[in-house]
C-alpha cells in the first residue's frame, strides 16, 4: 500500500494517512494549514501532498495503478509553486537557491531567521524575513490566477504564512474567501497563534507533532549516513526537530557542552562577569542555528540532572560520558527546581525564534537560573511575565 512520502518523509504517520484519505476521496478543501513546531517536516508534508495530487513519483513511490506525471518532482512541475518569506534587501536569486535546496531535500533549513547565510560563514546576524505587500501583489497573487497546465490543480505552497504583514494578510484573506477555480493553498506555520482567526477558519488543519527519538535516529541513519551511536545521541537532544539536528556537528556540540556546563556553574554562583562574557561570546559569534543547538544541549544536560537525581540510573543518561559532573551537580542542586529550569529553556528558545537579542536572553536566563538552582522562585511572579525579558530585537 502506498504511503504518502514513503521515500523520504520522517514520522508523522497519522498526518500522512489523513492526507492520503483526503486525496483518495476526491473531496478537497481549497486550503490546508500545516501546523507544528520547527523542524518536524511541515514543508515536507505539504510538498509530498502536492506531488501526490499531481501524480509525481518522487517523494512518494506511486504504484502501477496510480496516474503518473511526466515530471520528476514538484520543483519542475508547472502547477506547483512554493513561496518563502525573505528579507526585502535579499536578491531574488538567493531565494531561488533556497527553493532549489528544498527540491534536493525537503528537510533543508532555509529559514533566514535560523540560517541567514547558505554557506554558514558570511553572516552571523540573523535576518528578519516576511511577506511584504509588494512581494504578495507582484509574485504570489498573480500565480493564484494561473490555470492548471499539466496537473489537476494549481497548488500554491506558502511557507511560514505567519510572517505576512498586516497588508499582505488582508490581501491574502480575500483570496481565501474567493479562491480562483482549481487552486489549492497549502500553508505552513510554526506559530498558529500569530495568524488571523479568519484565515485559520478557512483552512483544514493538518497537525505535525514533534518527532520521536526513534524517528529522528532512524532518519539520521537512513538519510544522513550517521553511525548508530551518533544518531542515537543526536536524537536525544533533538527535541523532535529533525531538520536542525541533522546539521549539528558532534565535535562542535561537545565543545559547546563544556561552555554550557560552565555557564550553569556561573549561574549558580551568580558570577556576573563570566555570565555576560559568555552571553556576549555566544550572541556575537553564533547565528541562530548554532544557538538553537546550544539550547538543545542545555536542555539535554538538565534532563540528565532530573533523571539522575531521581533514579541514579546511568543507563538513562544522554551525556553518559559526563556522569561524574552530573553527579556533582545533583549533590549541589538538591533543592533546585529543575523542571522549571527546563521550562525557562523552552520559553527562551521561542523568544530567540522571535528575534529577541540572544545576549539579553542568556543574561536574563542566567539570572533566573540563579534563583531556581537554589530552590527559590524567581523574583518576578508569573502574573507579571511581561517584565521578565527585555523587548529588544536584533538589528
Amino acid at each position: 500500500m502506498t504511503l504518502l512520502g514513503n521515500r523520504r518523509l520522517v514520522g508523522q504517520h497519522d498526518s500522512r494517512e489523513k492526507l492520503m484519505k483526503i486525496a483518495d476521496s476526491g473531496r478537497l478543501s481549497h486550503a490546508y494549514l500545516f501546523t507544528g513546531p520547527q523542524g518536524v517536516g511541515k514543508k515536507a508534508l505539504a510538498l509530498a501532498f502536492a506531488e501526490y495530487l499531481q501524480g509525481i513519483d518522487n517523494l512518494t513511490e506511486l504504484n502501477e495503478t496510480e496516474k503518473k506525471s511526466a515530471k520528476s518532482s514538484w520543483y519542475i512541475h508547472p502547477d506547483v509553486h512554493l513561496f518563502l518569506p525573505f528579507p526585502g534587501s535579499t536578491p531574488i536569486t538567493e531565494l531561488r537557491e533556497r527553493i532549489t535546496l528544498l527540491s534536493q531535500d525537503p528537510y533543508e533549513v532555509v529559514d533566514y531567521s535560523i540560517r541567514p547565510s547558505l554557506d554558514g560563514t558570511a553572516e552571523k546576524t540573523n535576518k528578519y524575513s516576511r511577506y511584504a505587500i509588494d512581494y504578495f501583489r507582484e509574485s504570489l497573487k498573480p500565480v493564484a490566477y494561473l490555470k492548471p497546465n499539466e496537473g489537476q490543480y494549481n497548488i500554491i505552497i506558502i511557507s511560514n504564512v505567519e510572517k505576512m504583514g498586516k497588508e499582505a494578510n488582508n490581501a491574502f484573506l480575500k483570496l481565501l474567501e474567493e479562491p480562483p477555480e482549481r487552486v489549492l493553498f497549502f500553508l505552513t506555520t510554526d506559530n498558529i497563534d500569530a495568524l488571523l482567526p479568519t484565515i485559520i477558519s478557512r483552512c483544514q488543519l493538518i497537525s505535525a507533532t514533534p518527532l520521536s527519538e526513534s524517528d529522528v535516529s532512524d532518519a539520521l541513519l537512513r538519510f544522513d549516513g550517521l553511525a548508530k551511536t551518533e544518531a542515537d545521541f543526536l536524537s536525544k537532544i533533538s527535541g523532535g526537530n529533525y531538520s536542525a539536528t541533522r546539521f549539528y556537528d558532534l565535535d562542535t556540540l561537545k565543545e559547546n557542552r563544556e561552555e554550557i556546563i560552565q555557564f550553569l556553574r556561573n549561574s549558580f554562583t551568580n558570577d556576573a562577569v563570566a555570565i555576560i562574557k559568555t552571553a556576549t561570546q555566544w550572541s556575537s559569534q553564533y547565528n541562530n542555528e548554532r544557538i538553537l543547538g546550544i539550547f538543545s544541549m542545555m536542555e539535554a544536560f538538565i534532563r540528565d540532572l532530573i533523571i539522575y537525581r531521581s533514579t541514579k540510573d546511568e543507563s538513562l543518561i544522554t551525556n553518559s560520558d559526563q556522569i561524574d559532573t552530573i553527579s556533582k551537580f545533583c549533590q549541589n542542586l538538591k533543592n533546585a527546581r529543575l523542571d522549571e529550569i527546563i521550562m525557562v529553556c523552552h520559553e527562551f528558545r521561542q523568544l530567540l525564534r522571535q528575534n529577541v537579542n540572544a545576549k539579553y536572553l542568556f543574561t536574563v536566563m542566567s539570572l533566573r537560573f540563579t534563583y531556581l538552582m537554589r530552590g527559590h522562585k524567581t523574583v518576578i511572579p508569573e502574573s507579571e511575565n511581561w517584565k521578565r525579558v527585555p523587548a529588544t530585537t536584533q538589528s
